[in-house]
C-alpha cells in the first residue's frame, strides 16, 4: 500500500519552488487587505521581502563564519563576512519581539540598514518608509504582528531559495500586482515574452555594456544579465535610471534578488537631466534597450533646443509627444560601431507628421534603422496604444546597409480574454522573421531608403508587406454561378413538394 504524504512531507517536498514562493508572499498581501488597497500591496510587501531576505542571508553567512572560525562570534560579527551589514537591534528577529509600535519599529530598522550600507542599498529601502507602517488608525500593531508572523514562517536566504528564483518569484508578484493595478502597471512593467524578444534580438555579450534609460522595476536589465548567463563580467556592465523613485528602489531590488551584485541604477529625469554620465558627456554602451512611458507629456522640450548633451541630433519633439526624445537620447547612448538598441513605442512614431516626420525622415537617412516590428493589440498594462520596436545599430552589417526590413507581427500573438500575450512560439516566430531578414508574404519585407522616401518616409511595415489576396473572380461568372445554384434550389424545392402530395394522396 503506499503510503501516504502527509502534509508536513508535501510542504517539505514544495519548499524551494517559485509557484510556492509566490503562493506564501502573495497570502501576504491577502492580510494586507482592508487597511491597504490591492494597488498598494507593492510599497508594503516589496520592502519586507528585502528586509527579511538580507536578515536570512546575514544569518547564514554568520552560521558560515562561526563554522570556519570554530564559533568565534567576534570574527562572524565581522563586517566582512556579510554581504550587508545590520545594525545592533535592526535584525528582523529584533523587530519581530517588538510587542507596541511596530510599525515604527520596522521604519527605523529599515533606515538604519540602509545607512550601514550607503554604496549597496542607498534609497533601496528608506523610500518605502512613507508607506503607512506607523499610521495606527491603518495598521494596528495587530494586524502587523499578524504580517511578520506570517513571513517568518519561511527562511528566505540563499541556502533556502536561488537567487534567480527568488528574482522570479519576485517578477509573478510585479505581474500580479500590474493586474490589480492596470492603471498604473505601465509605469513599471513589460510584458516579459517582450522583453525577451528584445534582449534575444541585441543578444548583448558578456563584458559588454547594457543600458536602460526608462528602467521601471528593471526587467529588462535582467533579462539581459540572464542572457548572458549571469557571466562574472556582467559586474559593473549593468546600467539604468529611473524618474519614479519607488521603482527605482524596486529595479535595485529585483536585480538584487536575481543575484546581480555590481550595478548602477540611478534616479532622476533621464530626459532633463540623465545621471549616467563620463567625462561630463553621455556615457555610451553597447546595448540600449527600453520601454519609455509612451507619448510623455511635458518632458522638457524648451531645454532640448540646447541640450547640453547634443542629444537633439535631428531636432526638438513637440512638448505633448516626448517618443522621439527618448529615440534620440537612446541613440546618442549608442557605442560607436558595435553600439545597438531596441525600443518599444506607440506606432505613431512610424507615421506622425510635422516635426516629428522631420525627425523619423533624418533617421530614417542616416541608415541607423536595421528592422521595425510592429506588434499586436492588448499586449501591454495600462495603454490602449499599439506597440512598435524599432531595432537601431551604429554601423549595420554590410547586406542590411540602406535597407530596412519591415515586419508586421500585428497578427503574430496568443488572443487571452483580457489581455493579449505573446507566447514562446510568438517570440520565436518575430525573432525567426528579423533574423531571416527576407521578404515573406504577410509578415515581413525588406525595403530600401528610396522606396521609403518614396512613402514619405512612413515606416509601418502594412505600407510595404505583401499580402495574400484572394482571386476575384468576374462579375459574369459570378452571376452565372449564382444563377445555377438559384435554378438547383428550386428544383430541389419542387421534388420536395412533388413528394409531400404523393404521400397525402
Amino acid at each position: 500500500m503506499a503510503k501516504k504524504t502527509t502534509k508536513a512531507a508535501k510542504d517539505a517536498e514544495e519548499i524551494g519552488t517559485s509557484k510556492e514562493l509566490y503562493n506564501f508572499l502573495y497570502e501576504a498581501c491577502n492580510i494586507l487587505r482592508g487597511p491597504v488597497s490591492q494597488d498598494a500591496f507593492k510599497e508594503y510587501i516589496t520592502p519586507l521581502l528585502y528586509f527579511k531576505r538580507i536578515s536570512d542571508v546575514y544569518d547564514e553567512e554568520t552560521k558560515a563564519a562561526l563554522e570556519l572560525s570554530d564559533g568565534d562570534e567576534e570574527f562572524a560579527a565581522l563586517p566582512e563576512q556579510h554581504r550587508f551589514v545590520i545594525p545592533a537591534g535592526c535584525h528582523w528577529d529584533d523587530v519581530r519581539q517588538r510587542t507596541t509600535d511596530i510599525g515604527s519599529a520596522i521604519i527605523g530598522a529599515m533606515r538604519q540598514i540602509e545607512l550601514a550600507n550607503p554604496m549597496t542599498l542607498y534609497g533601496v529601502l528608506s523610500v518605502f518608509s512613507t508607506a503607512n507602517w506607523s499610521n495606527k488608525s491603518v495598521f494596528s500593531d495587530e494586524k502587523l504582528r499578524d504580517l511578520l508572523e506570517h513571513m517568518s514562517k519561511r527562511r528566505l536566504g540563499n541556502g533556502d531559495y536561488a537567487a534567480d528564483l527568488m528574482g522570479d518569484t519576485y517578477e509573478m508578484l510585479l505581474k500580479k500586482f500590474a493586474d490589480l493595478s492596470k492603471a498604473k502597471a505601465g509605469e513599471f512593467y513589460t510584458p516579459r515574452s517582450v522583453v525577451k524578444l528584445l534582449v534575444r534580438i541585441l543578444d548583448p555579450k558578456p563584458g559588454e555594456t547594457v543600458y536602460d534609460p526608462a528602467c521601471g522595476s528593471g526587467g529588462m536589465l535582467i533579462e539581459a544579465v540572464h542572457h548572458m548567463k549571469n557571466d562574472e563580467r556582467c559586474c559593473g556592465a549593468i546600467f539604468g535610471q529611473e524618474k519614479n523613485v519607488t521603482n527605482a528602489a524596486v529595479a535595485k531590488m529585483n536585480l538584487f534578488l536575481h543575484g546581480a551584485n555590481d550595478f548602477n541604477i540611478m534616479c532622476g529625469d533621464t530626459l532633463r537631466d540623465p545621471k549616467i554620465l563620463a567625462n561630463e558627456h553621455l556615457a555610451r554602451f553597447d546595448c540600449v534597450i527600453a520601454n519609455p512611458p509612451f507619448s510623455l507629456k511635458n518632458w522638457g522640450a524648451e531645454a532640448w533646443k540646447t541640450d547640453r548633451y547634443g542629444r537633439n541630433l535631428w531636432g526638438t519633439p513637440p512638448e505633448t509627444i516626448g517618443d522621439y526624445a527618448w529615440l534620440q537620447h537612446m541613440v546618442s547612448s549608442m557605442r560607436s560601431i558595435n553600439g545597438r538598441m531596441a525600443v518599444v513605442l506607440p506606432q505613431g512614431v512610424l507615421f506622425r507628421g510635422n516635426e516629428e516626420g522631420r525627425i523619423r525622415e533624418e533617421l530614417v537617412k542616416s541608415d541607423y534603422v536595421e528592422a521595425v516590428i510592429t506588434l499586436g493589440d492588448k499586449l501591454f498594462y495600462g495603454t490602449g496604444l499599439s506597440p512598435c520596436i524599432l531595432i537601431i545599430r551604429d554601423q549595420k552589417p554590410l547586406s542590411h546597409q540602406g535597407k530596412v526590413l519591415m515586419v508586421d507581427g500585428s497578427k503574430i500573438l496568443t488572443p487571452q480574454r483580457a489581455q493579449n500575450i505573446l507566447s514562446d512560439d510568438d517570440v520565436d516566430e518575430l525573432y525567426r522573421l528579423y533574423t531571416a531578414y527576407d521578404e515573406e508574404e504577410d509578415k515581413s519585407i525588406v525595403v530600401d531608403i528610396e522606396t521609403i522616401a518614396g512613402k514619405d518616409f512612413d515606416l509601418s511595415p502594412n505600407k510595404y508587406v505583401k499580402y495574400h489576396k484572394e482571386e476575384v473572380k468576374p462579375y459574369a461568372e459570378v452571376l452565372a454561378e449564382f444563377k445555377s445554384a438559384y435554378q438547383q434550389m428550386i428544383d430541389a424545392e419542387k421534388k420536395f413538394r412533388d413528394i409531400l402530395n404523393r404521400e397525402a394522396v
